[in-house]
């Protein structure tokens, strides 16, 4: 008998297939291209949806089962599973990725009304005096579709989007930064999510992640919730609303009413295996 075990392992995660999931071409290597590259690769290929938690679950954040769950299967994820597969493929590709956590102020008073519950990555790039907010899962019209440097007083513009960041005043001993969308319907920078600097660990996104998929006042345990960005459109899914809007801002709803119906939409305009047993409609 050898002392060596010859049994083929399968790794947690696989650089070659995400690229692949996600049809990102192009250099393999730590500059500022290849982060604006596969950041839009990934937010135009891979859907937010929260169907795990729709059905009593938190999902995984564990490499090997976000790799068959997003990446070999017809499945999205929500912040937490999406920006982990992010940080796995920048680190592999040679990036220092810090994670970072946020209080989403879409609908708030106040930042410190919410509690951090969106992950999002501070990636430092090599050559760049600033590094970047990078976030691939914020499901919301007025997500990043391209990393942002960490700088405040300059608009930035990416395909198709126009983000910038402010400093909030706030009694903490460090910056509080927000992110904020450009409206055009209605003319105003609008908050998206305020965070600060501080690092985040695994632990901490395994809480987060537990209470947001199970808690019964979440609002991703309540209704399926679903997002899809691509060149022409944004598709989105709240409950039984379904919602597209085109690149020329022209917005069109519909109420959907029969189950057969949700399940195809999903399916065919989302890229997404709905679970079996899952009912989508009430």
């Amino acid at each position: 008998m050898s002392d060596t075990d010859d049994t083929e392992q399968t790794p947690s995660y696989d650089l070659d297939a995400y690229l692949d999931r996600i049809g990102w071409e192009g250099e393999r290597r730590a500059d500022l291209a290849t982060l604006r590259g596969v950041h839009l690769a990934h937010a135009l290929s891979l859907p937010f949806e929260n169907l795990d938690p729709v059905r009593g679950t938190a999902p995984s954040l564990a490499p090997a089962d976000l790799m068959a769950k997003m990446i070999h299967g017809r499945r999205g994820g929500y912040c937490y599973e999406h920006n982990t597969l992010l940080r796995l493929a920048l680190e592999a590709l040679g990036f220092r990725v810090t994670p970072l956590a946020g209080r989403v102020v879409v609908g708030a008073g106040t930042p410190e009304s919410r509690p951090r519950t969106h992950a999002m990555l501070r990636v430092e790039v090599p050559g760049e005096p600033r590094p970047y907010l990078a976030d691939v899962g914020f499901g919301a019209p007025g997500a990043l579709l391209l990393p942002v440097p960490l700088v405040t007083g300059t608009g930035f513009e990416g395909a198709g989007r126009r983000h910038r960041l402010a400093r909030l005043p706030h009694e903490g001993p460090l910056e509080l930064w927000e992110l904020q969308a450009y409206d055009a319907r209605d003319g105003v920078w609008a908050g998206q999510y305020a965070f600060t600097q501080e690092p985040f660990a695994a632990p901490d996104f395994e809480v987060f992640n537990w209470f947001v998929g199970t808690h019964p006042r979440s609002p991703f345990t309540r209704r399926p919730y679903l997002q899809r960005t691509t060149a022409e459109r944004h598709l989105a899914l709240d409950g039984a609303r379904f919602t597209e809007t085109r690149a020329d801002g022209t917005v069109t709803e519909r109420t959907l009413t029969q189950e057969a119906e949700a399940r195809r939409l999903v399916e065919e305009e989302f890229g997404i295996e709905v679970p079996e047993g899952l009912k989508l409609l009430g």
